[in-house]
C-alpha cells in the first residue's frame, strides 16, 4: 500500500497531513495491516523532523505561484510549475501510489495534475470556508472531498463531501497545564492572554500587539508567537515600550513555539487572539475564548469568513484589520476578561465546533481507496 500526500508550504497546510499520517501509522498498526510506504511531494518541507518520525519520504517537486496581482514572478514561476508537472509525472508514476491525499496550494497543482493523467484515485481537504483554486479545480475529480466549514459544500458537488473539520496532531489535542508556569516562567495568579499569528508570524498582529502592551501587562501576562522572521524588530520594540514598565517581565515574546511550548501555552490561556487559518480549530479543541483578527483580501476572502462563521458559533468575536487598533483590541479583551459569564459561555460555545476525530475519519477512508485500489 502506498499513499502520497502533498500541500502547500505553510504550517496550516502541513500539520493537517502530519495528523493524518499519523492516523493512518496508528490504524494499521491495530488493524494488522503491512505498513504503508508514505511519501511527502512538494516544493518545501516545513518541518523535516516530523516526515523523519513518521517515516515518510519526501521528494521535492517544484511549483510557481499564480499571484493575483501584476508581478514579473508569475512569468518566471510558469516555467517552475511546468518543470514541477514533467518531474510530478515521471515521480508519480515511478511510486505509482494507490491514493493521494492533498491539502491544496499552489504547492499541489502538479502532483494533482499527475493523479489524474494516471486516474489515481484522489482525497482533498479543504480547510477554509471559501476553497483555493487548486482545490476548486481538483474538486472536479477528486474521489472524496473532506472540508471544515459546512460552507463549503456549495464549491463542490454534494455527493463527494463529508464535514470532517480540520485535521489536528493528537499530541496537540489536549492542553496542558503542568509544568507551564515553571517552562514558560509566567506569575501565578495573573490572567495569560496566548497571540499566535500564524505559522509565519502576523506583522499586523505584532505591531497592534507592541502598541497595547503598556496597558495589557498592567493586568496580564503575554505569551507571544511573532514569527521567526518578526522576531529581532518585536523583541526591541517590545523593550523599547515597556523600558519603564514595572510589569515588562510579563510579556513573553517566542519566535517559534514547539509542540511543548503551545500545549502549555494553550493550557494556561485565558483568552487567544489569532488569524483566521487552522489555527481556529486547534482554538475550539483548547475550548478557550478568542479574538479573531482575518488576513484582509485573503483568497475569496476565506480568513473573513472562516472568522465569523467561527464567531457565529459565540466562540470568539471577530476585529478586521480595517478596525484593528491598539483601543479596540484593549476594549474587547477588557469586554471578554471582565465578563465571566461571557467568557463561560464562550467556552462553552467551542464544545459546538471542536471535532477532534477528523484525521482518523480521513485516514480511514486513505486506507480504505488505498487497499481497494490495490485489489
Amino acid at each position: 500500500m502506498k499513499i502520497v500526500f502533498t500541500g502547500g508550504g505553510t504550517g496550516g497546510h502541513f500539520y493537517p497531513i502530519i495528523a493524518v499520517a499519523e492516523e493512518i501509522r496508528e490504524i494499521v498498526k491495530d488493524e494488522n495491516l503491512l505498513e504503508p510506504d508514505l511519501f511527502f511531494l512538494a516544493p518545501d518541507v516545513y518541518d523535516k523532523r516530523a516526515l523523519f518520525e513518521l517515516g515518510i519520504e519526501y521528494k521535492k517537486i517544484s511549483a510557481g505561484k499564480l499571484r493575483r496581482y501584476f508581478s514579473l514572478m508569475n512569468f518566471f514561476d510558469l516555467f517552475k510549475t511546468g518543470w514541477g508537472i514533467v518531474k510530478s509525472v515521471f515521480v508519480v508514476f515511478n511510486i505509482f501510489p494507490d491514493v493521494i491525499f492533498s491539502k491544496g496550494g499552489y504547492g499541489s497543482f502538479p502532483v494533482i495534475l499527475a493523479s489524474k493523467i494516471f486516474k489515481i484515485p484522489l482525497i482533498i481537504h479543504e480547510s477554509d470556508s471559501v476553497p483555493g483554486k487548486v482545490n476548486m479545480w481538483a474538486g472536479k475529480f477528486a474521489k472524496k472531498i473532506a472540508i471544515s466549514y459546512p460552507e463549503a459544500s456549495n464549491y463542490f458537488p454534494k455527493e463527494k463531501v463529508a464535514l470532517t473539520g480540520n485535521p489536528i496532531r493528537k499530541e496537540l489535542l489536549k492542553p496542558s497545564k503542568t509544568g507551564a508556569e515553571e517552562f514558560l516562567k509566567l506569575e501565578k495568579d495573573v490572567p495569560v492572554i496566548f497571540i499566535i499569528g500564524g505559522s509565519l508570524g502576523s506583522q499586523t498582529i505584532n505591531n497592534v500587539i507592541i502598541d497595547s502592551l503598556p496597558k495589557l501587562v498592567e493586568k496580564y501576562q503575554i505569551i507571544h508567537q511573532t514569527g521567526e522572521k518578526n522576531f529581532a524588530d518585536v523583541k526591541n520594540l517590545a523593550d523599547i515600550e515597556l523600558k519603564n514598565s514595572k510589569y515588562k517581565n510579563r510579556y513573553k515574546p517566542f519566535s517559534y513555539l514547539n509542540t511543548i511550548a503551545m500545549k502549555m501555552s494553550a493550557g494556561v490561556a485565558d483568552l487567544i487572539i489569532s488569524r483566521a487559518g487552522s489555527t481556529i480549530f486547534q482554538i475550539a479543541v483548547w475550548g478557550v475564548p478568542s479574538i479573531i483578527i482575518p488576513i484582509t483580501n485573503s483568497n475569496g476572502d476565506h480568513q473573513r469568513k472562516n472568522a465569523f462563521n467561527y464567531a457565529s458559533s459565540g466562540s470568539a468575536i471577530v476585529i478586521e484589520e480595517n478596525n484593528l487598533s491598539d483601543d479596540i483590541l484593549i476594549s474587547q479583551v477588557e469586554e471578554i476578561m471582565g465578563n465571566e459569564t461571557k467568557r463561560n459561555n464562550m467556552i462553552n460555545a467551542t464544545k459546538s465546533f471542536a471535532k477532534t476525530d477528523s484525521a482518523k475519519i480521513i485516514a480511514k477512508e486513505l486506507i480504505r481507496i488505498a487497499l481497494e485500489h490495490e485489489k
